[in-house]
């Protein structure tokens, strides 16, 4: 047995907007009722282009009628342009909590209307590349039961940071039935999380690089910069405060004031904030060290 929040019991027993939207400006369906969910939304435009209606005919389980009700309710009013931001994460936070199992539902919900913004375009002549539903019709197929594509496992994988095949069947059904694909879409995963290591390392370098190239002027200028806007306001909190007082090679040496000056973990103080902070924005190399008054 599930377990639900309200939120989603309400959504379910108390739909929103069921129905379908006669001459509707977008239409689009997606999923398969052989596989159990589906789902077709219709759209309707005001004049200053924002969506003035919503409804939605769903088959699945309780899961995928809340969270296609729930859509229904994020989308009133909004832009294109907006929708087209919405993401799976945004039904989920408006449900409150679904279970992991029945997280496609949220997914699916994302991407009928993503399928129905790129109808809306593809009518009036207009393109509109940044579909995930159209994405899944190119790629590999990955799951054959369920006709999932590589382009959609990576898609899914990176939006909601997910590393394992148990998440990717949760999220998008892919290994759910025959298994026969659990090996490609573990391969799939390390290779997506290899990439991003590898750019990850890559963009560190290259800011640590664009630091060392500044002059020294420049250097004191930044590094002020996130001490003012992330360190200081911190320490201010609990009554501290910090001074630059100079810049040697890498090593930024910095003085503890008020009531940091005297705290007993201001070591630490020194470690998990302000080297902290300075190697996110500044520099992995850089190294702090304290000067005191």
């Amino acid at each position: 047995m599930w377990k639900y929040t309200p939120k989603v019991m309400d959504h379910f027993l108390n739909p929103r907007n069921v129905g379908e939207i006669e001459n509707a400006d977008a239409v689009a369906e997606v999923g398969n009722i052989t596989c159990g969910d589906a789902l077709k939304i219709y759209l309707k435009l005001d004049d200053s282009g924002k969506i003035c209606d919503v409804k939605f005919k769903t088959f699945g389980c309780a899961s995928a009628i809340a969270s296609s009700s729930a859509l229904t309710e994020i989308v009133m009013g909004k832009t294109l342009e907006e929708a087209a931001k919405i993401t799976n994460k945004d039904i989920v936070d408006l449900l409150g909590e679904l279970p992991e199992e029945k997280m496609h539902c949220s997914v699916m919900g994302m991407e009928a209307l993503q399928a129905a913004i790129a109808n809306y375009k593809k009518n009036r002549g207009e393109e509109y590349q940044e579909i995930a539903s159209e994405d899944d019709h190119e790629g590999r197929i990955v799951c054959k039961c369920f006709g999932v594509t590589d382009t959609k496992i990576r898609k899914v994988a990176l939006e909601n940071n997910l590393h394992t095949v148990e998440q990717i069947t949760d999220y998008t059904k892919a290994g759910g039935a025959c298994s026969m694909c659990l090996d490609q879409i573990q391969e799939i995963l390390d290779s997506i999380w290899r990439e991003q290591s590898a750019q990850q390392t890559k963009n560190e370098t290259s800011k640590d690089d664009a630091f060392a190239a500044l002059s020294v002027v420049k250097k004191v200028l930044r590094v002020q910069e996130v001490i003012d806007k992330e360190i200081r306001p911190a320490l201010e909190k609990d009554g501290g405060s910090i001074e630059l007082i100079d810049i040697e090679g890498n090593n930024v040496k910095v003085m503890l004031k008020g009531r940091c000056a005297s705290c007993p973990n201001a070591k630490l103080t020194l470690k998990k904030l302000v080297q902290s902070k300075l190697n996110e924005f500044v520099s992995d190399r850089l190294t702090v060290l304290e000067v005191q008054q």
